[in-house]
């Protein structure tokens, strides 16, 4: 069975995102590209919640890419099974730039668990720290990818808000970046 895993940039202060969901504080360089289009290639579906799907939905489709790194995210955005989790989002649009698109109204564990048992590559969940709280509390998630940014934003939204029991890690790996960046990547 394919494994889901969650992505989320976090400031060092815990938070996802700042007020009013500004994310302008996240620190991307070409070595952070070159990392993210690697991730993309290894994924085999995206997960997405409303406000990430509706952000991504609006870009990746009509974005140019400058480089080889944003192309191959571009394309993959475009390829990648979607998989929209929403009680809000009453209809989701494919066209030949965003393509394999799903709506789920909630997180059906029997659902998620089918979706695991097709194909081998993971299925990544690309920011949702509400769905992400979900998968987690459901056990449906197995393994933390969290890029930590040297940054102390002071206000926004908690990575795991919502989470009201103990959850045990399992430190899987770390890799630093040379603008200050820490991935950490836990099991679950």
């Amino acid at each position: 069975m394919r494994k889901i895993f969650l992505f989320m940039m976090v400031s060092l202060d815990g938070f996802f995102e700042g007020p009013d969901h500004d994310l302008s504080w996240h620190q991307v360089d070409d070595e952070f590209n070159i990392f993210a289009a690697k991730q993309m290639q290894e994924a085999g579906a995206i997960l997405f919640g409303r406000r990430t799907y509706e952000l991504m939905e609006g870009f990746w489709p009509n974005y140019k890419p400058v480089d080889e790194e944003n192309r191959i995210i571009r394309e993959q955005m475009d390829m990648l099974p979607k998989i929209v989790v929403s009680k809000t989002v009453k209809t989701v649009y494919e066209t030949k730039d965003w393509q394999d698109v799903v709506l789920f109204d909630s997180v059906d564990p029997e659902e998620i668990t089918r979706i695991k048992k097709q194909g081998s590559k993971p299925i990544v969940v690309l920011g949702s720290s509400q769905l992400s709280v979900s998968l987690l509390q459901l056990g449906l998630l197995d393994e933390l990818r969290i890029m930590i940014n040297p940054v102390v934003i002071g206000s926004g939204t908690r990575l795991f808000q919502g989470i009201d029991k103990k959850l045990n890690l399992k430190l899987q790996s770390t890799r630093k970046f040379k603008n200050g960046n820490i991935l950490v990547t836990y099991h679950i």
